[in-house]
């Protein structure tokens, strides 16, 4: 039997090659100078363009990017076609695309006063590209917003001592942040303190696990748990809920949901300093020790199980389960619904991991505002990704470690089937350390919650940056959005969230999230596709000596993809399937049908006008007689 480490060594192997050799090679490509002020010292404000130290930013940047996506996508994947090919994907395409895209985005937004990567393209080909980015970016945010927000509601579900350690951190992030900025107390012995109080949460949450409404079914909650809203009754009254135990949006699920959904839009609207940077810094912590951790107990428990070393042996084999493939075929395993081809399905399936596109809004939007030293961009564009490739391998080994089961991989992604495999996988992988299963599972559902919370409010804020820019009018920041005419209500610090928020919660009780997944992951990866152009139109105007083969190629591979897996996801999943051949039961299927697939022939307009209009700019750009040269900062 295949041991999960060389889940590791390989992407390990990978990561390792690519962070010495070719992200220095990018750091001096792009000129990479800390005499250059960067925008967050320019800019300072005290709301968006704040300084942060390095391990600061690098906790807010890696939670922001690292949210379900790298967990769901690769386990997923490996469950459909086999665990080489999501691995191998994974391992090549991370570093030599994902880190790729997420340096090049975060270091053009540096050179642009850390803008977005619409800004930056409307600055060498017009308002239209500008806008036509804009716009599928706030598309994708909004699906970002919803299908996170579900998915922690499924986990706070499944997990009720998660939701209390996540109140607990939160409320400690809040303290940090006052602490920290506000009475200029020590760093480090902050630091000590409240990450302390942090793991402590992880153990009042397996001690005082709670919920919203009861459970549908006996048993389902730990013993102990505490009903917040036991008083407002089961909770079936709830928008979307389903009395059914078998059911996504049970009535605790859907709960949960407006409460996120809130959280997403208060977060979004404070300072950053208020409870972004402390919180991602604290949370960061928490997310490192259990990648760390998963990673560290896959190599003891792999030697504990060879050397017979009892205190380190795992309490199962850490070992691929038999009902994991290692390769499953072009059209992968044959007990889930629909017809999933490698190609190009595998590439939009596995949505974050490898590269995506909503890193390039959190590296234009929120880290390039921070940044406090041009260099501290290759630690946390280029070797961020990296860090979200490493979950990604976790994920891939908590699959083969748990094996799939009964779990039925469903045509919309694999949610409701990932979510329990990580937690339990990742309960057996820890068990190697000495942590009891029963602890080690809870903490790895909070670790996952943490990565999404970071990514739905930090994608609400980015929405915001995402609708100031169309409507062309600066100073979201400071103004509330309220009783300023249209424009302000939908730039606003305040209303912009809102809006988004309630599209994204109508998206959610509309019970097709299911869906939702597979278009929020083709948006996503051709997003990234754009982000690239965007940098190599940002190149080719810069100097004509500047290579463009580090985006370009990666670029072109990502938009055949996800043109062809978009393409796919419309004709023959919803079109054909759906519509013709009856998939879709009832009317509001079929209209959810017709509306998604409505979307995805826009997502594909966009993107292909966007490609050609970038394409004329570069070669008009590369045949002048004198170099053009990049936009001041001044």
């Amino acid at each position: 039997m295949t041991s999960v480490i060389w889940i590791v060594v390989a992407v390990l192997g990978t990561f390792t090659v690519g962070y010495m050799g070719y992200s220095r090679y990018l750091s001096q490509f792009v000129e990479l100078d800390d005499d250059r002020e960067t925008p967050a010292h320019k800019y300072e404000d005290g709301q968006e363009y704040v300084p942060a130290k390095k391990p600061v930013l690098l906790g807010h940047h890696f939670s922001s990017i690292a949210g379900g996506a790298p967990i769901v996508g690769p386990i997923t994947a490996g469950a459909i076609w086999g665990w080489v090919p999501a691995l191998l994907w994974v391992a090549i395409g991370n570093p030599l695309m994902g880190a790729v895209h997420d340096f090049i985005s975060l270091s053009g937004s540096m050179r642009h006063e850390g803008k977005s990567i619409g800004y930056i393209i409307g600055e060498y080909v017009g308002e239209r590209g500008k806008n036509m980015l804009l716009w599928f970016a706030f598309i994708t945010i909004i699906l970002v917003v919803a299908v996170f927000a579900l998915v922690v509601g499924i986990v706070l579900n499944a997990f009720p001592s998660a939701a209390t350690a996540s109140l607990i951190y939160i409320a400690l992030a809040l303290l940090f942040g006052v602490y920290l900025y506000q009475l200029n107390g020590p760093f480090v012995l902050g630091t000590v303190l409240f990450v302390a109080g942090v793991f402590a949460a992880v153990w009042v949450g397996v001690n005082n696990p709670i919920a919203l409404f009861p459970a549908v079914e006996t048993g389902a909650y730990p013993d102990g748990t505490i009903i917040l809203l036991g008083f407002l009754g089961n909770g079936a009254w709830l928008p979307g809920a389903v009395m059914d135990p078998a059911a996504t949006l049970t009535p605790n699920v859907a709960g949960w949901v407006p409460v996120i959904l809130l959280y997403a839009a208060a977060a979004s609207a404070l300072p950053v300093w208020v409870l972004l940077q402390p919180r991602d810094y604290l949370s960061s912590f928490l997310l490192y020790s259990g990648v760390g951790g998963a990673l560290l107990a896959i190599v003891l428990g792999t030697v504990g199980s060879a050397a017979g070393i009892g205190s380190i042996t795992p309490t199962e084999p850490l070992v691929v389960s038999d009902s994991i493939s290692a390769f499953s075929g072009f059209w992968g395993i044959e007990s889930r619904p629909g017809v999933y081809p490698l190609f190009p399905m595998l590439f939009i399936t596995i949505a974050c991991g490898t590269i995506s596109g909503f890193h390039s809004l959190v590296s234009s939007g929120t880290t390039a505002k921070q940044l406090n030293k041009e260099s501290d961009a290759r630690l946390i564009g280029y070797g961020g990704m990296l860090g979200e490739g490493l979950l990604a391998s976790v994920a891939l080994a908590t699959l083969a470690v748990a094996g799939l089961g009964s779990t039925v991989i469903e045509a919309g992604g694999g949610i409701g089937g990932a979510l329990p495999n990580f937690a339990t996988g990742g309960g057996i992988i820890l068990t190697s350390l000495s942590i009891p299963a029963s602890f080690g599972a809870p903490f790895m559902a909070l670790v996952l919650v943490s990565f999404l919370l970071t990514s739905t409010d930090t994608a609400a804020r980015l929405g915001r940056y995402m609708m100031e820019d169309i409507v062309g009018i600066q100073g979201s920041g400071t103004e509330s959005g309220f009783g300023g005419g249209a424009s302000s209500f939908a730039r606003g610090r305040y209303t912009n969230p809102i809006i988004q928020c309630l599209i994204a919660y109508v998206l959610v009780i509309s019970g097709e999230w299911l869906t939702l997944w597979g278009l929020f992951a083709g948006a996503n990866q051709l997003l990234a596709a754009l982000a690239l152009l965007t940098g190599t139109v940002w190149l080719a105007n810069w100097n004509k000596s500047k290579q463009l083969v580090s985006t370009g190629v990666p670029m072109a591979i990502m938009v055949t993809i996800t043109v062809l897996g978009l393409s796919w996801i419309a004709f023959y999943e919803n079109i054909y399937s759906g519509l013709l051949q009856g998939g879709a039961a009832n009317l509001g299927a079929q209209i959810s049908l017709v509306v998604q697939t409505a979307l995805a022939f826009v997502l594909i307009y966009l993107a292909l006008s966007l490609v050609r209009i970038g394409y004329g700019n570069i070669t008009s750009a590369r045949g002048d007689s004198e170099p053009a040269v990049e936009p001041s900062d001044d």
